[in-house]
């Protein structure tokens, strides 16, 4: 288990043969100036600008710029000297909010069923977290939850806004799974999922409801919608009659299966972050 990289890709061997850098005599020191020691305080620095291209503002050049620009404060003092460092405990500002300087990350998991989608379980079942240890150094959560039965496209992320907007009870997050059925499902039925299907805690709806791979086997559905309630499939076709004995998603706000085994990680592309970004409503910060 772990990242999944396909095969086939070779690797970049233009770091192997490097020429020797020219050797320069240097002068003796006659002055016997004594050298100034390093200092603890150097420790745990970071540049501003590298600052912000790691909590993923924009690049490095083009945090020269904001900082020149006064846009940037540190501690509430706005900074425009470049090469300004930032230690441990200061406070960065930039459009008016407080930026972490951890890099965003965002993993892509194939979970498989029979893990819990915590952080940490209290009756040690296996959990989703020990798919992707070896991800990131940077400490990941998932991003919704899959039930323990239920496989799929499961998203992880350190980055707090992009979660808590995908998983707002509001979002139009669309999500789509196939689900296999104890028995075939009949077009009435069908039709009625996305005309409305009545629960407990009221009416629910899929978006779109059709028979998987052309109707092959009507046992098999696929169901696309938004709703975030708490088993909403399972308890949709329990109400209409029908045991869900798999259910796997597929998608998840435009973001698919393809090329991912199952148990098996990818780290997304910056396109891909972007359409996550733009679906959650989230304005990109420019340079």
């Amino acid at each position: 288990m772990g990242e999944f990289k396909p095969r086939g890709r070779k690797q970049n061997s233009e770091d192997k043969f490097q020429p020797k850098k020219k050797f320069t005599p240097r002068r003796k020191n006659t002055a016997n100036k004594s050298k100034k020691p390093a200092s603890y305080a150097d420790e745990g620095l970071i540049r501003l600008n590298r600052y912000l291209a790691h909590a993923g503002i924009c690049s490095r050049r083009e945090a020269d710029k904001l900082i020149e620009s006064g846009a940037v404060s540190i501690n509430g003092k706005v900074v425009t000297e470049l090469g300004t460092k930032v230690k441990p405990g200061d406070e960065i500002h930039y459009g008016g909010e407080k930026i972490s300087g951890e890099k965003k990350r965002y993993v892509l998991l194939n979970k498989p069923k029979d893990y819990i989608t915590t952080v940490d379980d209290p009756q040690k079942r296996r959990t989703v977290m020990e798919l992707v240890m070896k991800a990131c150094d940077e400490r990941i959560y998932p991003v919704g939850r899959l039930d323990r039965a239920t496989s799929g496209l499961l998203l992880l992320s350190n980055d707090g806004e992009l979660t808590q907007r995908l998983t707002h009870p509001s979002s139009n997050v669309k999500k789509v799974y196939v689900v296999t059925l104890s028995q075939n499902v009949t077009k009435k039925d069908l039709i009625q999922l996305v005309e409305g299907v009545e629960l407990e805690d009221g009416k629910s709806y899929a978006d779109k409801a059709l028979y998987h791979r052309d109707g092959e086997d009507k046992s098999q559905i696929m169901l696309e919608l938004h709703s975030g309630k708490n088993r909403i499939i399972r308890r949709m076709m329990e109400a209409l009659g029908y045991k869900v004995t798999r259910l796997d998603r597929v998608q998840f706000a435009g973001l698919t299966k393809k090329d991912l085994p199952r148990g098996r990680y990818r780290h997304l592309s910056e396109k891909e972050v972007g359409l996550l970004h733009r679906i959650a409503g989230i304005q990109q910060r420019q340079g």
